[in-house]
């Protein structure tokens, strides 16, 4: 049996689980998605939202990407927030990074990557925004896990920088946004960062909805 054959296996065993411990799980599954939660997280094998976190299918809605960005002009990643926001409703926006992740490991080197340069240079942005804390770091280490941190807040500024995010705050005060970082190492959650609809925002990324009634 290969890799393959064996994931499909293990799938119908579960499957069957399922069944045995609930014979509507499915049926219900099917019908319902009412998560509360958007999580934003790395592409990382080792850190799947459901699992660390102890929820069940249906209760996460997930977005996951290299180093988890928010980049304003990630199509992708937009069109999953502003259906999470404005059709599922969502309470709450979770960035969740990880330590020892290879996207930062590798944003901090001068190697070429190719393609994935693009992509690494908006790590390297938030790098050069915190480049004097960060130098001071001799360990790389340290200071590839400091970057993780730095990173995540950063992405939740990004997000409270979309109008996606600004509409939603004015109209229905939600949702939270939060940040945090997850342990390879002990499998913990650290919460870094929390912003709502109170929190103030530089006056340059503040949209101004009373004015302005085009679609985002």
């Amino acid at each position: 049996m290969n890799a393959y054959e064996k994931l499909l296996a293990q799938n119908k065993k579960w499957a069957a689980e399922m069944v045995k411990n609930n014979a509507d799980y499915f049926n219900h599954l099917a019908t319902l998605q009412k998560p509360d939660f958007l999580w934003i997280g790395c592409s990382d094998s080792r850190v799947p939202a459901n699992e660390i976190t102890g929820t069940e299918p249906g209760e996460i809605f997930v977005h996951r990407n290299v180093a988890n960005l928010v980049v304003n002009t990630d199509l992708n990643l937009l069109s999953v927030l502003k259906y999470a926001v404005e059709v599922l409703k969502v309470k709450h926006i979770i960035v969740c990074g990880h330590y020892g992740c290879g996207g930062i490991n590798a944003a901090i080197t001068n190697q070429n990557y190719g393609l994935l340069n693009t992509w690494l240079k908006n790590i390297k942005d938030v790098y050069r925004i915190h480049k004097a804390e960060l130098n001071a770091v001799e360990n790389t280490e340290e200071r590839s896990d400091r970057l993780v941190e730095f990173n995540i807040v950063e992405q939740i500024f990004n997000l409270g920088k979309t109008s996606i995010i600004q509409k939603a705050w004015a109209e229905e005060q939600r949702p939270v946004l939060h940040g945090c970082v997850y342990g390879l190492k002990n499998g913990i959650l650290k919460d870094l960062i929390k912003i709502d609809h109170t929190s103030s925002m530089d006056e340059m990324y503040r949209f101004d909805f009373s004015r302005n009634k085009l679609e985002d």
